[in-house]
């Protein structure tokens, strides 16, 4: 996985990526590795170090010890704690999970802020040379059998062989992709987080265990809620996360601020060590309100020569701990794609082909576990403590989304080339077909028969689609 020092042979192939998040980042970074043209848009005219804890798994690490020096520094900014003690909410502890085993098996996981992550990433991005343009707004999208584009507010209009929408659930290349404008509806839940300096937290003896020997990551647990927090940077900073109930409608925007005093009409009468947390914490809170999208039938335009990445196609709810990773992967696999495709409309079908089944059933974890933890019967997790753990699993953590992607175009690429529309690669369901993942564990989608824990999660209406935040 050593990054090779020999700068790639252009390809011809001209990339647009609007949006700078990290799918947009890491499809800008990995098409650049690859040879192709790109050119990176974003709205914002200048990037800042704005929002809290995000989470990487060993999945997308993978990706980033590539590029030389960034797995580095975001190693020497990482959450380290050996593992997630999972309590009651009334404070009793009822599991303590590890990592050892897993990132023996898996590799490295990094966990910190996600503006400092995102600096460390763009920065990268710029030194390699990927062309960034900033306060570049796309109101439009754009395309025909040879080319796509965006049109800017001020009218410009930018053509290049594919356009990756990597916006978020809002862009704007979902109307292409969908051909109607679809509004974000409220999940019913949201989550209140917050980031601070750790120095009040040690002060107090009762909270002291989370900066003293390093990192700490704790979830308490109760009906329909559940509280996590962490101190981070061998505990100089602290974070927190409560995912709650919440019915407010979704207009325009999903982040407010809120008053501490919200949180603690959540949390009320939960353990007193949440309570003391809540003295420590500074107002205003973020206020981060879940919300979803009606299952995508697709990802990609009708002349396959837009493609949507990252949220903009799939938002994760905050429980898979994927929502991050899974953006990155989708750049990965768009990057193989154009290069080993007969034409950039091929490729373009090929990475939903091969993306979308594995990301549909990285979702369903989110809500599984969501569920076992918002529904849980406490009597009988004392019993089954098991029950209430992380489903950290091998299919979805130690893959490697480049090599997959090598290891299986040419026989995705047969399956499209043999159903044409147009000449331009119509149906990509067959070809779904061959990238399922395996069942493990019981997840209710791969199985032909639902087990406990898909009995125990069932819920009368599935929420597929939700904003992408860590855990």
């Amino acid at each position: 996985m050593s990054p090779s020092s020999q700068p790639p042979s252009k390809t011809g192939i001209r990339v647009l990526v609007v949006g700078a998040g990290f799918a947009g980042l890491t499809a800008a970074i990995e098409c650049h590795r690859k040879g192709h043209s790109v050119t990176l848009l974003e709205k914002f005219p200048e990037l800042k170090l704005l929002g809290d804890i995000i989470s990487f798994g060993p999945n997308s690490s993978r990706i980033f010890k590539r590029w030389p020096g960034v797995a580095e520094q975001l190693d020497a900014l990482s959450q380290r704690a050996d593992g997630l003690e999972i309590k009651n909410w009334q404070g009793e502890t009822l599991l303590k999970q590890t990592w050892t085993e897993e990132q023996d098996e898996f590799g490295t996981r990094f966990d910190g802020h996600r503006g400092e992550f995102h600096e460390i990433v763009y920065k990268h991005a710029l030194e390699i040379g990927v062309h960034v343009r900033l306060g570049a707004r796309a109101e439009d999208y754009f395309e025909n059998d040879d080319e796509a584009g965006v049109v800017l507010e001020d009218g410009e209009r930018i053509t290049a062989d594919v356009v990756l929408a990597a916006e978020g659930v809002r862009s704007r290349g979902r109307k292409i992709v969908l051909g109607y404008d679809d509004k974000p509806k409220a999940s019913g839940y949201a989550v209140y987080r917050v980031w601070f300096d750790a120095a009040e937290i040690a002060k107090d003896p009762d909270l002291r265990f989370f900066t003293d020997n390093g990192d700490k990551h704790v979830a308490w647990l109760g009906p329909d809620v559940h509280f996590i927090a962490a101190s981070v940077k061998n505990g100089k900073d602290f974070s927190w996360v409560c995912t709650h109930k919440d019915e407010e409608d979704i207009e325009e925007s999903w982040s407010f601020e809120a008053p501490l005093s919200d949180a603690r009409k959540v949390l009320e009468g939960w353990d007193p060590v949440v309570q003391k947390i809540l003295d420590k914490t500074p107002s205003p809170l973020i206020d981060w309100k879940l919300v979803y999208r009606d299952p995508l039938p697709t990802w990609i335009s009708a002349h396959r020569r837009i493609a949507l990445i990252g949220d903009s196609a799939h938002p994760f709810l905050p429980t898979s701990i994927q929502g991050a990773s899974q953006a990155m992967e989708d750049g990965a696999t768009m990057a193989v794609c154009l290069s080993r495709a007969a034409s950039a409309q091929e490729a373009v079908a090929a990475f939903e082909a091969i993306r979308y089944e594995r990301v549909r059933s990285a979702q369903k974890t989110g809500e599984q576990t969501r569920d076992i933890w918002h529904k849980a019967d406490f009597s009988a997790a004392k019993n089954d403590p098991q029950s209430l753990r992380l489903r950290r699993e091998a299919w979805l953590l130690n893959f490697d989304a480049e090599t997959y992607a090598e290891a299986h175009y040419e026989e995705t690429a047969r399956v499209l080339r043999a159903n044409p529309d147009r000449g331009i690669f119509g149906d990509t369901a067959r070809a779904r077909k061959l990238h399922v993942p395996e069942g493990k564990e019981g997840y209710i989608e791969y199985n032909g028969e639902p087990g406990d824990i898909a009995k125990a999660s069932a819920r009368a209406v599935e929420v597929e689609h939700v904003e992408q935040v860590s855990v």
